[in-house]
């Protein structure tokens, strides 16, 4: 049964955001905004906390708002989890088909991945596996294009990405969550969850990266094929921008902040000079990116270029950076599935996404965690999110 309305949180090491949202009056309508809160976030560093009291009170504090303004009061929420300890694994495994008489069944699609985790197990010492999405099926050495399902065969195996998280960092989180008062129903990985809502499935089937530009962090995740194939966290955000400009103009950092986003201090600073050091601090971390997508073979190779979420992406040199740098088609992210009315950005993709992805865990899976879903396939994903798509 469909709840009354859905709660997302997203804790950032600059803010922490909450959306409510409720159920739409027919499912090709989007979600209602109910309320939304954000606070400035307490005991963070890039992403992962130092200090659970005061990441605890921030979040108390964002809830509180978002409760106030929806007139609500929230006792569950989905958590999105970020932070340089968040990362991949790439991993294969394999299972006979003999006991199930050659033909594929869900239950050896579960088994392969698995299997494929287990041999990672070396790679997972200190790490909570968040997601196991297969990527690739392969029947008796032939790849399979979609599910393998009903096929017939003698081996099934499949290539694994493992959504991983330091399992320090990621107790902590929760531990902060719940001392804030609220019972957890579910993680995601926060790059997937704002995937859900800042990309149209047409630019996942073509080819595309989702970069988040926070604090302190730089987060991307890549699809092609409507299929995540990487995910990646680097320790550089639209901070550096700002101690950039402070040490370069030799002025105080909430002044620097305000130049970066285009404020018009008091006294007045070479346009021509700032414009240059902000695009040299993207150009920083795109070519991180870039250097990313060479690893993985999809260098120059996504169709739908770079869409960019995020507080950083609403600098004016972001996109332009990003285009020239990358060679990629590039553009800042719409929410379109938001109602023109909604007074959230792209900043808020993530807490939006976990709501919508509450609502889609309700509807097709009944009491299975987004953990289960995770693990059950990827096509279990696409099948919860078809209709709340873009």
């Amino acid at each position: 049964m469909q709840k009354r309305f859905y709660t997302g949180i997203d804790i950032g090491t600059y803010h922490v955001k909450v959306v409510i949202a409720a159920p739409a009056e027919t499912p090709d309508l989007p979600m209602r905004i109910l309320g939304t809160g954000t606070a400035g976030s307490k005991g963070m560093r890039q992403g992962y906390i130092v200090d659970v009291k005061e990441a605890a009170h921030s979040i108390r504090e964002a809830l509180e708002r978002a409760s106030a303004a929806a007139h609500t009061k929230v006792e569950s929420a989905h958590v999105g989890i970020g932070g340089v300890g968040l990362d991949e694994i790439r991993a294969s495994g394999d299972v006979s088909l003999t006991p199930s008489g050659g033909i594929v069944t869900a239950r050896d699609m579960e088994h392969a991945s698995k299997e494929a985790e287990k041999r990672s197990s070396a790679k997972l010492a200190n790490r909570t596996v968040l997601h196991a999405i297969p990527m690739q099926y392969r029947l008796d050495g032939a790849q399979i294009f979609g599910s393998p399902e009903g096929l017939h065969g003698a081996k099934l195996s499949v290539d694994v990405l493992l959504i991983t998280m330091l399992g320090k960092h990621h107790d902590d989180l929760l531990a902060a969550v719940e001392a804030a008062g609220v019972e957890i129903e579910g993680v995601m990985a926060s790059p997937l969850a704002a995937s859900f809502v800042a990309l149209t499935k047409a630019q996942k089937t073509a080819g595309v990266v989702l970069a988040n530009i926070g604090a302190e962090t730089l987060s991307i995740i890549i699809y092609d094929n409507d299929t995540p194939l990487s995910l990646k966290v680097f320790p550089i955000g639209g901070n550096v921008i700002t101690e950039a400009i402070a040490l370069t103009f030799q002025i105080p950092l909430p002044e620097a902040e305000q130049a970066k986003r285009g404020a018009v201090l008091g006294s007045e600073l070479p346009q021509k000079k700032l414009q240059q050091l902000v695009q040299a601090r993207f150009k920083d971390m795109f070519t991180l990116v870039g250097a990313h997508l060479k690893s993985i073979g999809r260098d120059r190779l996504l169709p739908a270029g770079i869409v960019l979420t995020g507080g950083g992406s609403g600098l004016a040199a972001s996109s332009d950076v990003a285009r020239a740098t990358l060679k990629l088609p590039s553009q800042i992210s719409q929410i379109g599935s938001l109602p023109r009315s909604a007074s959230v950005d792209s900043a808020w993709a993530v807490a939006y996404g976990l709501c919508r992805w509450g609502l889609a865990e309700d509807i097709t899976e009944g009491e299975k965690s987004i953990a289960d879903v995770l693990r059950g396939g990827w096509q279990s994903v696409k099948s919860a999110m078809r209709s709340l798509l873009p």
